[in-house]
């Protein structure tokens, strides 16, 4: 089933594919389409698109949980990758994946992405924002539509940094919870009315998340 995100200032779908039911996402400014965190399920990636076609895959993080559909995607679609140069080469296969976690298949990273670059897709203009605390090179994408022209709310993409009323795990290799805590408050300081796209469980806007994040 294809979901429908309403509000946003730019158009959002997104999937519930996996046995940790990860949200993979299908954003599209009306020219460009792109995926974020593909985990598997190609087929049904696909067939959610459509006619469309794929410009890029987003990578939030290098778990097996988000990634583990890239290279099939990517090989399918001729889409570029675009990840942070911090979990870059976890996702390639340039560094070796430690061994409590789970294997994926490697795919190749395009486009490698630091803290506060602006990562442009179609008419689109993402903010990146490096969040380690997850893992070392966890990575959020915030669009303000208003500054081009757009209606509807912000759009923060979370990946496994911000989940509705808590945070990502910090107990795997890589994690950090202190940087996590660092991560959080920058977050924080987004609009209140910026809907928010987490990499699990249900969706929600930034002023409910604010409140918990400022209590900490």
């Amino acid at each position: 089933m294809v979901y429908r995100v309403n509000g946003g200032c730019v158009s959002i779908e997104y999937l519930v594919l996996g046995p940790i039911e990860n949200n993979v996402y299908l954003i599209d400014d009306g020219e460009m389409l792109f995926v974020v965190d593909p985990s598997c399920g190609v087929n049904r990636i696909l067939e959610a698109v459509g006619d469309r076609t794929v410009h890029s895959i987003v990578l939030t993080h290098a778990h097996w949980d988000h990634v583990g559909g890239a290279k099939e995607l990517r090989d399918a679609t001729g889409a570029r990758v675009i990840a942070s140069a911090v979990d870059a080469p976890v996702i390639s296969g340039e560094r070796k994946l430690d061994p409590s976690h789970r294997p994926f298949t490697p795919c190749p990273v395009d486009v490698r992405v630091s803290d506060g670059d602006t990562v442009k897709i179609g008419d689109m203009a993402w903010n990146a924002m490096l969040t380690p605390g997850h893992t070392p090179g966890s990575m959020c994408l915030f669009l303000d539509g208003a500054g081009e022209g757009r209606q509807g709310a912000p759009v923060l993409i979370s990946g496994d940094t911000l989940f509705a009323g808590t945070h990502g795990r910090t107990d795997f290799v890589g994690g950090d919870p202190a940087m996590m805590v660092k991560s959080l408050a920058r977050l924080a300081q987004l609009p209140a009315q910026t809907i928010v796209l987490p990499g699990h469980n249900n969706l929600t806007v930034m002023a409910r998340e604010q409140r918990w994040i400022q209590r900490r």
